[in-house]
């Protein structure tokens, strides 16, 4: 059976994204993120190929400008005691790979993870502009692939030195239908590798809205498993405000982490399941957490529209 590259769906087309000023990834950033560069890699990967814009929220809140306070920060000073061990999901072009793994130190890991097909850019992109700094792996993970995970735990789990990630990083990864139970998945078997006691691991998302019809049966689904909440900023002694809040296009950075009594959940092997709440506390009946709704509610209170 033909199964379509999702990088490349029908009728694709898509121009690069403008890198935004915010982002401060230094003088490669033009030549590896910009433009020409993306025209390129879009022919040759398509949708993986383009920084999409949730992308550049990120950045920002990974590297923020010197008078901006976010809460929660991208890593607490409590955390940053221990040493740190990152996965992205869909890295795609690796601009917030590059960005992150300039902050982090020798004794950290950064695993940047995408399509097996998609590998290639990803390395070219994160060592140009990390100088190969050893902090930075690239391995392949394809959403709701059993085998893909188990070689992550094999390779950096296997043993207690590094207790499972301590962040899974996701950005602007909710979007074709198809793929929101896989991608709900993995994370549930990647926050598994990760102990439920000590310090919990944190996912970390920068999301665009595009559809709402067809995306909020995802954050319903995730809310059962995982807690949330949206990142606020203080720019310049200005009020605390929802970070994206005044973004051209409705943009979420959201904080999440396992709900401790759902390890022993069971995870339905139906995607159709999964995304209707069965096997959340404990029960075969469909549900759905509304934490995304009252975000959303309370986001038009202060006058946002979305789409």
């Amino acid at each position: 059976m033909f199964v379509q590259n999702p990088n490349f769906p029908d009728n694709l087309d898509i121009r690069p994204s403008i890198l935004n000023g915010v982002v401060r990834q230094g003088k490669d950033s033009e030549r590896v993120f910009g433009v020409e560069a993306q025209e390129d890699a879009i022919r040759l990967y398509g949708i993986a190929g383009r920084v999409w814009e949730a992308a550049y929220a990120l950045s920002a809140y990974v590297s923020p400008p010197s008078d901006w306070n976010f809460e929660p920060p991208f890593v607490s000073d409590a955390a940053r005691i221990h040493s740190l061990t990152m996965i992205e999901l869909g890295s795609g072009s690796g601009l917030v790979a590059s960005g992150i793994i300039k902050t982090l130190e020798p004794r950290d890991l950064f695993i940047a993870t995408d399509l097996p097909e998609v590998c290639p850019l990803l390395y070219q992109n994160i060592c140009s502009v990390t100088d190969g700094n050893g902090v930075g792996v690239i391995r392949p993970l394809s959403w709701g692939n059993v085998e893909h995970v188990n070689a992550l735990k094999t390779e950096f789990f296997s043993d207690s030195a590094r207790g499972g990630p301590t962040h899974i990083i996701c950005s602007d990864l909710v979007y074709f239908p198809e793929l929101l139970a896989p991608l709900l998945r993995t994370l549930l078997s990647l926050s598994s590798l990760r102990p439920c006691t000590g310090n919990a691991m944190e996912i970390i998302f920068s999301y665009k809205i595009r559809s709402l019809a067809k995306e909020s049966l995802f954050w319903s689904a995730l809310g059962l498993w995982f807690k949330f909440e949206p990142v606020i900023v203080m720019r310049d002694g200005e009020e605390w405000r929802r970070f994206g809040s005044d973004s051209e296009d409705p943009t979420f950075i959201f904080v999440a982490s396992r709900r401790a009594n759902s390890y022993t959940w069971l995870v339905p092997d139906d995607d159709n399941d999964l995304l209707h709440g069965v096997g959340a506390h404990g029960t075969a009946s469909r549900k759905g957490d509304e934490t995304f709704e009252s975000l959303l509610l309370m986001s038009l209170d202060e006058g946002e529209v979305f789409p």
